[in-house]
């Protein structure tokens, strides 16, 4: 008997959860933002950022794009686990706003609601570093005829 302990081989959900990591950094628009993608189960994302000044609009807090990209964001890479061949593109997305934030650590976490064959609706909620939910968002989504593979951030390559 070996006594290597050897590392389970990774499925293909999970290669495909990798992968949507990737194409999340490869973005050029994630330059702009302190902002980590991760894929956490089939229907689920997490993306955890941090809020500065660069933020802020005129009155001292977070802008509201920050809110609408993070919640998209979240509600996207979650709803995208489920599809596996196509990029998915947003085709609505409802907001609302609970609370500004100022500065700190904020997590948007994603959520699949319903849909795999066209269309699928999946929510996502910001909680800020003091655990508090300061906005929520449901947002439809449907195949676009990108493979996914074709994309140089979804298959390793560089962007």
């Amino acid at each position: 008997m070996s006594s290597i302990a050897t590392q389970p081989e990774e499925s293909g959900a999970q290669l495909h959860w990798r992968a949507l990591e990737r194409l999340y950094q490869s973005a050029p628009i994630n330059e702009l933002f302190a902002s980590r993608l991760q894929i956490t189960g089939t229907g689920e994302a997490a993306i955890r950022f941090t809020v500065d000044e660069s933020c802020f609009h005129a009155a001292g807090a977070a802008h509201g794009t920050i809110y609408f990209k993070m919640l998209d964001d979240a509600a996207f890479y979650a709803a995208n686990t489920l599809v596996s061949d196509r990029f998915l593109l947003t085709t609505s997305f409802n907001l609302h706003f609970t609370k500004p934030v100022r500065v700190g650590e904020v997590v948007a976490e994603g959520r699949w609601v319903s849909g795999r064959k066209r269309v699928l609706v999946a929510e996502s909620r910001l909680v800020d570093a003091e655990g508090d939910e300061i906005g929520r968002g449901t947002g439809t989504f449907m195949r676009s005829r990108i493979p996914l593979s074709s994309l140089p951030g979804y298959s390793g390559g560089s962007s």
